[in-house]
């Protein structure tokens, strides 16, 4: 399955089907953020998945009366400044936020665009990674290494398996995306491969 197939799959999905597609990547994202705060005592997790929690309720339930403008005003102080921190998971933390950001925006705005671009920023957190990985062996990572790279086939492939669930949903409610969410995370890894800790 070649990266634009994914993409292109995912523009063909309804505004619901990307939506809940576009929740389940920032399921695997999150705990990206939580190891970055727990390294460098920035940040609040909490709040990050609490929004994530929102953003499931809202899109289920359009009609709940949830502020989801007070989600983006709690979560923006949480975004790390690059300048402030010299490690790769600052990198991975901004992706999570900017990602979540976009999709609370998408939500609002009822843009499906943001839905893709969480895709987008799932993979390109993935392929710096694998470029942190490959300079630390004295490699100068090229395109061509990035997308061959087993981390990057691995995205690729779990973002097929999600879009296939979504596709084959006969309709989106609590048990389909208990469904979606238990997938998204039955790997116990973040996007980049780290453990996640249940």
């Amino acid at each position: 399955m070649t990266k634009a197939n994914n993409f292109q799959r995912i523009r063909e999905l309804n505004y619901l089907q990307k939506a809940v597609l576009a929740a389940a990547i920032l399921e695997r994202m999150l705990p990206n953020y939580g190891l970055f705060s727990e390294a460098t005592g920035f940040g609040d997790e909490a709040i990050l998945r609490s929004a994530l929690n929102v953003c499931w309720e809202k899109v289920l339930l359009p009609k709940s009366k949830i502020s989801l403008e007070k989600q983006i005003e709690k979560i923006e102080p949480n975004v790390p400044e690059l300048k402030d921190f010299d490690m790769f998971g600052t990198y991975a933390a901004i992706d999570v936020a900017t990602a979540l950001l976009g999709f609370i925006q998408g939500v609002m705005s009822k843009d499906e665009s943001e839905f893709v671009n969480v895709a987008k920023i799932s993979q390109a957190t993935v392929a710096r990674y694998i470029e942190f990985l490959l300079m630390a062996e004295d490699i100068q990572p090229d395109n061509q290494q990035v997308r061959e790279h087993p981390l990057m086939q691995y995205e690729i492939e779990v973002l097929g398996e999600l879009i296939d669930c979504v596709a084959d949903m006969p309709r989106i409610d609590n048990q389909s995306v208990k469904t979606l969410k238990a997938l998204a995370l039955s790997d116990g890894q973040t996007n980049i491969g780290l453990a996640i800790e249940v």
